[in-house]
């Protein structure tokens, strides 16, 4: 059954999600709305099916570190070699980010999930800012 509280878990997993997707996807990245809000929200539905089925004596936490190894294989699908340089790695790791939103809104961890959100956001836009003027600026030959 349903309840409300799992309800607006999922919901805010999914919004999260969203939000942080948005940022790659207008960066055109391989992974963008849909993806990171996806693996939000199944981050949020593995911890809360563990939550439901656990019971005297088990350890909830161990889905943090399962889910946390299925995301390296989701990661990696986006990481690749394109001419000399390493590409999708940012995209990567905010996946990697996008799953520990969703276990954030499993628990109820909702402002910490919006922080992470916002903070990750600034990081992105203000590192991708950084990046370009200090690396065009400083040519480096290889």
């Amino acid at each position: 059954m349903i309840t409300q509280d799992i309800l607006v878990r999922v919901l805010i997993s999914l919004a999260l999600g969203a939000i942080l997707g948005l940022e790659r996807e207008f960066r055109d990245c391989p992974a963008g709305l849909r993806t990171h809000a996806l693996v939000c929200l199944g981050a949020t539905v593995f911890a809360l099916t563990s939550i439901s089925f656990a019971g005297p004596g088990v350890d909830i936490s161990r889905i943090a570190g399962q889910v946390v190894v299925g995301i390296g294989f989701i990661g990696g699908g986006v990481i690749f070699k394109e001419r000399n340089k390493i590409v999708g790695l940012t995209t990567a790791t905010t996946l990697w980010i996008a799953a520990g939103i969703g276990l954030m809104a499993a628990i109820k961890e909702f402002a910490l999930g919006f922080v992470v959100v916002i903070l990750s956001i600034i990081v992105l836009s203000g590192g991708y800012s950084l990046e370009k003027y200090w690396f065009h600026k400083k040519k480096i030959n290889p």
